[in-house]
């Protein structure tokens, strides 16, 4: 996985991390069990200050989507196929969804616009979380190497007079 930060956006870097380290999960490139670079190292390698990467951990922990441990370090603990989320996950994320979908008819969408950019954000995700695990893609050739990295969502969201400067771009595998 490649990860990629938008220094100029408006989305706080720990918040970017935090996104990018979710869409990897949900398309299948982390899987349960996979460790996390330490944060010092994912610092270095995006030349950042590692409690900036500290809080997205501490985030992805609090949402139930890593574990930390001072030995093993941060450790993905779900993913696609670890089975149901846990009670009140949904309605925590339903609540979430509300202000989303809030935004979109604020913002002039109408339901169809809405429904047909969730479902193919949604099969996006599935398509690459049923291909197994990173290990068992790494070693039937399908890697993600060619695809595009979650990351772009980020430095595309940057204002158009922004985009002059370059986003931090790390070529370390989290996996």
């Amino acid at each position: 996985m490649r990860m990629t930060l938008d220094v100029d956006s408006e989305v706080p870097i720990y918040q970017q991390i935090r996104d990018q380290i979710v869409t990897a999960i949900a398309e299948g490139d982390l899987t349960a069990e996979d460790p996390l670079p330490s944060t010092r190292q994912l610092g270095g390698d995006l030349a950042i200050n590692f409690h900036t990467v500290s809080k997205a951990y501490d985030l992805l922990r609090r949402e139930g989507f890593i574990r930390v441990n001072r030995k093993s370090g941060a450790v993905v603990r779900r993913d696609p196929r670890s089975g149901p989320p846990e009670p009140g996950m949904a309605d925590a994320w339903e609540e979430r969804l509300r202000i989303l979908l809030a935004e979109a008819v604020a913002h002039g969408l109408d339901a169809d616009e809405v429904l047909h950019r969730s479902g193919r954000v949604l099969n996006s995700f599935g398509r690459n979380a049923s291909e197994g695990t990173a290990s068992e893609r790494a070693a039937s050739g399908h890697a993600a190497s060619g695809r595009a990295t979650p990351g772009r969502a980020a430095s595309e969201r940057a204002a158009p007079d922004q985009s002059t400067s370059d986003p931090v771009v790390s070529d370390r595998s989290l996996t």
